[in-house]
């Protein structure tokens, strides 16, 4: 059973806390690691962690500083001090795993320049989302996985195609596929897409659109319906009608 990350933190400074307090290796003449390491007098010098920082970094090659930052990995990174030096050449190194921010170096002299953060950088929010969707999905690839797995065939004495062995009823497989198409239409849905503007006023265009971009135009019938009756074509009377002409008069 793996082990979740709290208790595997938990279990790992356990085990550094006896090794260091507890444990008497035999190179150590029976002191434990801390008493050994009091017991040195070689002096110590605190390094600053900004200094720390720099040797976790990996270099990745030169780039070219543009007005729009650094690139690397296809994303954008700029930072302040980047105002009025387009177009020099600049050594990028990053630590790895921490994509929000890399290191900047020139490219000729190896003289450091500062950070650059990420550009457009997603929000609390959008990073949420991402991750539950994420999340959903191998929740589905799992399922079908574990699906896959259990999937039997018949044994056999000859070399021959592999036959599967299991049957489905209609209503198990109707089922299925319908889920499946189901999830493939949800992931092509566009909830907030922007409906279409009216074209200009000159265009002839179809009932249905005019209906979509026209706020208060009735949709027109749907096909099979009977249009209602020209007055007085049903054998009752009434009076003609009066159509104006393109000047606005009526005939």
């Amino acid at each position: 059973m793996l082990l979740g990350f709290e208790d595997f933190t938990a279990r790992l400074l356990a085990w550094t806390l006896w090794w260091n307090t507890e444990h008497r290796p035999t190179p150590l003449g029976g002191k434990t690691p801390l008493e050994a390491w009091q017991d040195d007098s070689t002096p110590l010098r605190d390094v600053p962690a900004a200094d720390l920082w720099t040797f976790s970094l990996e270099d990745a090659g030169t780039r070219t500083l543009t007005t729009r930052g650094v690139r690397f990995k296809r994303r954008n990174y700029v930072g302040a001090w980047m105002t009025g030096q387009a177009g020099i050449q600049v050594r990028v190194r990053f630590m790895p795993h921490h994509d929000h921010r890399i290191e900047v170096y020139h490219a000729v002299t190896g003289r450091y320049l500062g950070p650059a953060d990420l550009a457009d950088q997603a929000t609390e929010e959008q990073v949420s989302a991402v991750r539950r969707a994420r999340a959903a999905r191998t929740r589905r690839l799992k399922k079908d996985l574990q699906a896959s797995q259990r999937e039997r065939y018949a044994a056999v004495t000859q070399a021959e195609p592999p036959r599967r062995l299991g049957t489905l009823t209609t209503v198990q497989a109707d089922a299925e596929l319908a889920q499946a198409t189901d999830t493939d239409l949800s992931q092509l849905s566009l909830p907030d897409l922007i409906p279409p503007a009216a074209p200009p006023a000159g265009w002839r265009i179809p009932a249905s659109l005019a209906a979509l971009t026209t706020p208060g135009r009735p949709a027109p019938d749907p096909p099979g319906h009977a249009p209602d009756p020209v007055p007085g074509t049903d054998g009752s009377s009434a009076s003609p009608a009066v159509h104006p002409t393109d000047d606005g008069d009526a005939p």
